[in-house]
């Protein structure tokens, strides 16, 4: 059995909290701030959905394994936020990905619509600096990656100026 996704989501979660701890904060306007690095976040989503494809629900396992990486080789307080948010909108995600029964396409993208506001409002809150400003910033960047994917999966095979819709 290959684990390729698995060992490329728990590298992406401990990358990410390690860039949030030597990261500095930006500034959005109204004087919220908000972590840049989010805009790769979108992409652990994703990822996290290709593992569950390789290891099962066992995904879990990989997420806490992250977790504890990240604690040891990032600011634990970063770390602990991250923890919190990846379970809470991962489980959410889970259940999307898990239970719909949808193309796998279509599940990457409902899982990240809902796992990914969660993610954010629960990490904002943990690092204090919670607003709907930096609540809507980090869900739409995250949002990116998650289209991304999804229109490549949903498309893949042909060329993108083949595309008519």
């Amino acid at each position: 059995m290959r684990f390729q996704y698995t060992f490329l989501y728990i590298a992406l979660i401990v990358a990410v909290n390690y860039g949030f701890t030597v990261t500095p904060l930006v500034a959005l306007p109204g004087g919220e701030k908000w972590p840049p690095l989010s805009l790769v976040v979108g992409f652990i989503f994703v990822a996290r959905d290709l593992a569950q494809r390789e290891i099962g629900h066992r995904v879990i396992i990989a997420m806490l394994v992250a977790g504890g990486l990240s604690y040891v080789m990032a600011d634990p307080f970063i770390a602990a936020a991250s923890l919190a948010a990846f379970l809470i909108s991962e489980f959410a995600d889970w259940a999307v990905y898990s239970f719909t029964g949808r193309p796998f396409a279509q599940r990457v993208l409902l899982s990240s619509a809902l796992g990914t506001p969660l993610d954010s409002v629960v990490f904002l809150a943990m690092i204090g600096h919670l607003s709907l400003t930096g609540v809507l910033a980090m869900t739409a960047s995250k949002m990116l990656g998650a289209l991304a994917v999804w229109w490549m999966l949903r498309h893949r095979g042909t060329p993108p100026l083949a595309q008519t819709s």
